[in-house]
């Protein structure tokens, strides 16, 4: 049963404990893969990145490029896996189940020859909430990021998909 739907969705993510809050509205396509697994794709707003053209030059010239990112939500009422690529600098992970660890892995592409390095975190799914039938309508899942024993915040991601 694969069927699919294109809609508006708002996908806002603030942290409880620090100054990080972020806005993504855009319009998205819906799959549903079976009766509560769906596959949500959008892609986020092109970002203007500034990057030097030539670093021996004493002046400030910037050439700003519109970046934009894909990101592809697996969604369960258990379980949800969000991944984001695109850009060619960085890309991210993350697998959220309720009431478990799971992983955010972070991918930094440099210019060496060493290749892609990679952080790799633990998060701590204290809630997760799918409403919504046949479709979801709403999506929150509240969670904490740990750096070995080191937390770096608590965040609640809001995806709220209008019908």
């Amino acid at each position: 049963m694969l069927t699919h739907r294109r809609k508006p969705v708002c996908l806002s993510l603030v942290s409880t404990d620090l100054p990080i809050w972020s806005v993504v509205e855009t319009a998205a396509t819906l799959y549903q893969k079976d009766q509560q697994r769906f596959h949500l794709l959008l892609t986020e707003p092109a970002i203007a990145q500034s990057e030097s053209t030539d670093s021996e030059t004493t002046e400030d010239t910037h050439n700003t490029t519109p970046q934009s990112r894909l990101l592809w939500l697996e969604i369960t009422p258990y379980r949800i896996v969000m991944t984001m690529q695109g850009n060619g600098r960085f890309s991210y992970r993350h697998l959220w189940e309720r009431g478990m660890y799971g992983i955010s892995r972070y991918w930094l592409q440099t210019e060496t020859i060493d290749g892609p390095g990679q952080i790799r975190l633990r998060n701590y799914t204290r809630h997760l909430e799918l409403i919504g039938t046949p479709f979801p309508e709403r999506v929150r899942l509240e969670y904490e990021l740990w750096s070995e024993t080191l937390q770096l915040g608590r965040y609640i991601l809001n995806i709220e998909i209008h019908h």
